[in-house]
């Protein structure tokens, strides 16, 4: 009797094991589909660049951190709003589904014309604050200024996206997504060699997809039955509002710290010189396509966590978070060895320049053995905050990215005048770092819900 009790119980075990496995697998493909073939339709954006030369590589890359720090805001909204509204989707909450999707139109349009607003009035200094040579400042300037004038709809997108996907579709913003960044490669063909518009070409390129994609968000949203509301669920909502600030601060705080931390960053490795620089920024942009995988695995845990919360499943929980774990390690250690192998030929595909090229093939083949770690990173931070857990991953990260990233790097490249192979050592360090602390945290953690 108490065999078979086992044996039914380790069948019912498994089926749970199954069911959640099958349904991450169905979410995560859409996001990772999404980040890897938009990372692939950049690559192709940055290589038509790279064929006008180092100097405009450099141009278009000395604003690149900028660009992920302005992203922090709306990245942080769509945190908070995917934490509650998938929530409510699990305990099938439909009104307060609705109640929150008019919120999070209210913080998407308010940060972006804040947003908006302040970019364009900084885009002529923020070249110099990144101590860019003096060669290309004008260039990087107008590129900004260019790409920052759809800022607007480019950033609410992106809380948008996170609502759609609270209500488990993965599949309309994986849609947008990638038509957006086709788009851009086909305006980019036009306007940088059909009208010979070199930079400026690739800004308005990009300025007109990411409009546009921002206009089909919006509509794919309003379109959503469980997130359609009257516009009057628009006006403020202070419990609701209140609790997007209390996940939304310290998601914020992390990705400001994060992005403030690789401004820095960019910027030491900025004054190490153009061709220096060129192969930092392109192999860094090389390795996003072995751990953008992690990323879109991270929309799906994050969802599926909330669900569970709100379905009060503690069991379907736990089998997520271990499921998503195994799925992130098993990809990165795969993606790890192919860059490695594949270091080299990668560089090739964004530049001509043979220095530019064995350089950061270097880097890559240096930061290739550091992917599991950051994929564990990825995903700890992704259950964290399905679970609205915010403020640990907040520490962790300021403490990680100025504790040990920046000033580590700064100590390497000012003082001992280190060459960039230091530099990229600092950075595994840091990822190394916290993708430990954020299994201590999340182990203590289980411990303590037990």
């Amino acid at each position: 009797m108490k065999e078979r009790q086992l044996i039914n119980e380790h069948n019912t075990n498994e089926q749970q094991y199954r069911s959640v496995l099958k349904t991450l697998i169905i979410l995560s493909i859409p996001t990772v589909l999404e980040e890897v073939l938009s990372t692939l339709i950049q690559y192709v954006d940055t290589a038509m660049v790279g064929r006008l030369g180092e100097k405009a590589t450099a141009a278009v890359s000395t604003t690149t951190s900028i660009n992920w720090l302005i992203h922090a805001l709306p990245a942080a909204i769509g945190v908070a709003v995917l934490a509650q509204a998938s929530k409510a989707m699990g305990a099938g909450e439909r009104e307060k589904l609705k109640k929150i999707s008019g919120q999070a139109m209210l913080m998407a349009v308010i940060s972006g014309l804040l947003l908006e607003i302040v970019a364009l009035v900084l885009s002529p200094f923020i070249p110099i604050w990144m101590g860019a040579a003096e060669e290309i400042r004008a260039n990087a300037s107008m590129y900004f200024s260019i790409l920052s004038l759809t800022l607007l709809l480019r950033s609410s997108s992106r809380v948008f996206a996170a609502t759609i996907r609270a209500t488990k579709d993965t599949r309309t913003p994986m849609m947008i997504s990638v038509s957006e960044n086709v788009l851009n490669v086909l305006l980019n063909a036009v306007f940088i060699y059909g009208l010979n518009m070199g930079i400026k070409g690739a800004a308005i390129a990009s300025a007109i997809s990411y409009g546009i994609g921002g206009v089909l968000m919006f509509a794919a949203y309003r379109r959503n039955e469980y997130l359609h509301c009257p516009y009057s669920y628009i006006k403020p909502d202070k419990e609701i509002l209140h609790k997007s600030f209390q996940i939304g601060l310290p998601a914020l705080g992390t990705n400001f710290t994060s992005c403030m931390g690789y401004v820095v960053f960019a910027a030491m490795v900025s004054g190490m010189g153009t061709t220096i620089f060129a192969a930092h920024s392109i192999a860094v942009a090389a390795e996003e396509i072995v751990y953008i995988p992690g990323y879109g695995l991270r929309l799906a845990t994050s969802t599926l966590v909330g669900n569970a919360l709100g379905e009060g499943n503690v069991k379907k929980l736990r089998l997520t978070e271990r499921i998503s774990i195994e799925m992130t390690m098993i990809i990165m250690l795969v993606n790890g060895i192919a860059l490695y192998l594949f270091a080299t030929p990668l560089m090739g595909i964004f530049t001509t320049s043979f220095d530019v090229i064995a350089l950061g093939a270097k880097m890559l083949m240096l930061v290739a053995f550091s992917e599991p770690f950051f994929g564990l990173m990825i995903v700890l931070e992704g259950i964290a905050y399905g679970k609205g857990q915010t403020k640990s991953v907040f520490y962790i990260e300021t403490f990680s990215m100025w504790g040990i990233r920046i000033v580590a790097t700064y100590i390497c490249v000012k003082l001992l005048l280190l060459d960039l192979t230091y530099v990229w050592m600092c950075m595994i360090a840091d990822n190394i770092f916290k993708a430990v602390a954020l299994s201590i945290y999340s182990w203590k953690a289980g411990i303590a819900n037990r």
